[in-house]
């Protein structure tokens, strides 16, 4: 599902009533068959979420308690792992390469606003994580971010920049500090 978004915030909601309908129903969904779901159950969330437009590989692990603001803009290759209370806000397309990992209270936010016009405006741009990454605990990445395959965001970053791949990197904001070992 492709997100049209209401420039004009004086002439109504920034999104369109069938995405907003779809999001309380995805909300009703998620507090009674996802969120309280068992840890182990990684299959039945994916079930989920592709019910709801999500694209995921094989073997993905999405924990129960990590919020997700809409799966069809969701895309994840196999072996991803989204920890505990990560938030995936998502307004435009989140892509996460083959074998990220997300750790818990990760936040990827996909959305901002125009400060320099009346009502700001929302603006959302997507974000891309290369393959064999990891955002380590609670780093905050913004809109319009692509970080290179390999790269390790160290905990609580926060990425403002495209990142390198095969880089650590962390800090406020997040830079690059030393090559990391190419595994293939």
């Amino acid at each position: 599902m492709s997100t049209s978004i209401n420039q004009n915030t004086h002439t109504g909601p920034s999104f369109s009533f069938k995405n907003r309908a779809l999001r309380l129903l995805w909300n009703i969904v998620y507090l009674l068959f996802f969120r309280f779901s068992p840890r182990p159950c990684h299959a039945w969330r994916a079930f989920i979420l592709r019910s709801f437009g999500a694209t995921l590989g094989k073997d993905c692990h999405i924990y129960p308690s990590a919020r997700i603001w809409a799966p069809w803009n969701l895309f994840c290759e196999d072996e991803v792992g989204v920890g505990d209370h990560a938030t995936l806000y998502n307004q435009a397309p989140i892509t996460l390469g083959k074998r990220v990992v997300i750790s818990q209270g990760t936040h990827l936010c996909t959305g901002t606003h125009d400060y320099n016009e009346p009502g700001f405006p929302l603006i959302a741009k997507p974000i891309t994580i290369g393959a064999l990454s990891w955002i380590a605990a609670e780093s905050f990445i913004h809109p319009q971010i692509v970080i290179g395959e390999g790269c390790v965001v160290g905990a609580r970053s926060v990425v403002t920049k495209n990142l390198p791949p095969w880089h650590i990197c962390a800090g406020n904001p997040c830079a690059s500090i030393k090559p990391r070992k190419r595994h293939e």
